[in-house]
């Protein structure tokens, strides 16, 4: 394969899902850092890349890809892998499962995250919004446990898909951002035993790994995470 992507990313940022897909497919790409702690994403250069300055960005040789989501399902309908394909009858399925993490329990997190861009900087209304925000995220997770547990063969099965690749970043983050938050007992993946097992599947993969060197990951950086120790750049 002669295609190279340029993969804009920041250790331990939603450009770590990704670091995952492009290392699933086996595809050759390279790497620009996005020095957060300089605010390089607010950058004119970024933001002529992604006007919302927001991380990834993919370049591609059919241009710049951003948001999660999308880069996500360019690349599975791209190379034919990681998601049933147009034709399929699962597709419908998938596609909305795919939306629900890009749409709903990302937002989610980054609510609890960034209280105060969406509340302003009291501590009351961000300590308010950030508890009602738990509570929605064990209701998504709760959907989506239901949703493993029926069996499909592109969620939480034998090997990983888009879906997985997503939301396993995702369940690192519940537990690491904000301090407070992870501090906090609220959650345990355990709780949820179906993505559990998917996240530790994911751990054995040879994806995983890369990631893991590449982005100064702990060894279980799914089901027992620590903070990012990067060889580069800043996770925050």
């Amino acid at each position: 394969m002669t295609e190279i992507y340029r993969l804009h990313y920041a250790p331990d940022n939603a450009s770590l899902i990704i670091r995952l897909a492009l290392e699933e497919l086996g595809v050759p790409y390279t790497c620009v850092l996005v020095d957060r702690a300089g605010a390089a994403h607010k950058s004119p250069a970024y933001l002529a890349l992604n006007p919302n300055g927001l991380i990834p960005v993919l370049e591609t040789p059919e241009g710049v890809l951003f948001e999660t989501g999308a880069i996500l399902l360019w690349l599975a309908d791209r190379h034919c892998r990681l998601a049933p394909m147009v034709e399929s009858v699962e597709r419908g399925d998938f596609l909305k499962w795919l939306f629900f993490l890009s749409n709903t329990l990302h937002p989610a997190l980054r609510m609890t995250f960034y209280p105060a861009q969406y509340v302003g900087d009291d501590p009351g209304a961000d300590l308010a919004l950030r508890g009602h925000m738990q509570g929605e995220i064990a209701r998504h997770l709760d959907a989506l446990e239901s949703m493993a547990a029926s069996g499909r063969a592109w969620f939480c099965g034998a090997d990983p898909s888009l879906l997985d690749l997503y939301l396993a970043p995702l369940l690192r983050w519940m537990v690491l951002y904000p301090a407070p938050m992870g501090g906090a007992g609220w959650f345990s993946l355990s709780r949820w035993p179906h993505l559990r097992d998917m996240a530790i599947r994911l751990e054995q993969r040879r994806s995983v790994a890369a990631a893991i060197k590449a982005e100064g990951l702990n060894g279980a950086p799914f089901t027992a995470p620590e903070y990012a120790d990067p060889p580069e750049g800043s996770a925050t």
